[in-house]
């Protein structure tokens, strides 16, 4: 697990901080959110329950759902969550942005929530490159050029390949586990039994009785993924099941098998996306400014910041935060993880 926050690194944070509240304040923002140092849960907010009003737009083959709130003058930030998450993962995010004048994106991801395929002829497809074009595409119809993009699980994976790829679209970005751009070449490497222990959902999805399995049992089971994966957060039974209606999504088993299986070359993705996959099975490097965030309880397979670094080749940074948070950092930590938004274009 990687080493927490030192003491040189936290003087080195203050330092960040107080260039980054002038940088804000220069811009006429309010930097108020950035006062407090990193640390770990945040405390929500009474009126934290859901989001008021979920907009529909359509963007590629999809139909969006997502949130959309600040104000629409300010700089924007695309937040992206998860399986099996949904945005409410950043319910207590979301204020402190807007507070600081940000305008910000929470989309359900395809096969979650309120975003709907607009055919049914559509391949249910969940490869990774389509997941990152889905979001360019939203980010297209809503006209907004460029965007902090941040998330965890899927949706870190997706703002790296987006940052990767289309480097001109983010002004930057925050990563829950670093570099999670994969491929299906190396999804067929085995790994060490107790790495490959770790992904034992992944081989139940593999089969017939896995499918079937998480068809007739998604909230038992995705309610033990978030147990697994956060062991120390205690969620309650209603903050679950306020993202389990996500999961009702007609296409969510869909989606959501055929990504596992697309990772190691069970399934096929769509030809479209081909060259997309080329360019990411060579492990693009990310120039544009970044900070990486890990939990220091982090129960789901997830690589050393050691490993990554050096895929960072812009203003990097690496933030562990302490305090017993899982994998679901952004909901776990929502104030480290604004505060990371807030920072990341300063660095």
């Amino acid at each position: 697990m990687p080493d927490p926050i030192d003491t040189q690194r936290r003087r080195l944070l203050g330092t960040t901080l107080a260039l980054a509240g002038a940088s804000l304040l220069n811009l006429g923002l309010n930097a108020k959110a950035l006062a407090a140092p990193i640390a770990a849960n945040g405390t929500p907010s009474a009126a934290s329950t859901t989001f008021s009003a979920i907009r529909q737009i359509r963007a590629g083959d999809l139909d969006i759902g997502y949130v959309d709130a600040g104000p629409s003058s300010g700089p924007v930030a695309v937040l992206l969550h998860g399986w099996p998450y949904d945005i409410h993962s950043f319910i207590d995010v979301v204020p402190q942005l807007t507070a600081a004048g940000y305008r910000v994106i929470v989309p359900h991801l395809r096969g979650y929530g309120t975003t709907r395929f607009l055919s049914a002829d559509t391949a249910r497809n969940g490869e990774q490159a389509v997941v990152a074009v889905d979001i360019i595409a939203l980010m297209d119809a809503l006209k907004i050029p460029k965007a902090v993009i941040a998330g965890f699980d899927w949706g870190a994976r997706t703002a790296n390949i987006m940052a990767a790829l289309w480097p001109e679209r983010c002004s930057g970005l925050v990563s829950v586990s670093g570099y999670l751009i994969g491929n299906q070449a190396s999804g067929k490497a085995p790994l060490p039994p107790e790495a490959e222990f770790q992904w034992w959902y992944q081989f139940y999805f593999t089969t017939e009785r896995g499918e079937l399995g998480y068809t007739q049992n998604r909230d038992a089971f995705n309610k033990l993924i978030w147990q697994l994966a956060s062991p120390k957060w205690q969620f309650s039974d209603e903050t679950y099941a306020r993202s389990a209606a996500s999961f009702r999504n007609p296409d969510h088993v869909a989606v959501v098998i055929h990504n596992y299986r697309w990772r190691l070359g069970l399934a096929k993705g769509e030809a479209q996306y081909d060259d997309i996959e080329r360019r990411l099975a060579a492990g693009p490097a990310i120039t544009v400014p970044t900070i990486t965030m890990e939990g220091d309880a982090n129960g789901a397979p997830h690589p050393a910041p050691a490993a990554y670094a050096k895929k960072f080749t812009g203003k990097y940074q690496h933030r562990t935060i302490t305090g017993g948070i899982g994998h679901n950092l952004p909901q776990e930590a929502p104030q480290a993880f604004a505060e990371a938004i807030l920072q990341v274009e300063h660095l």
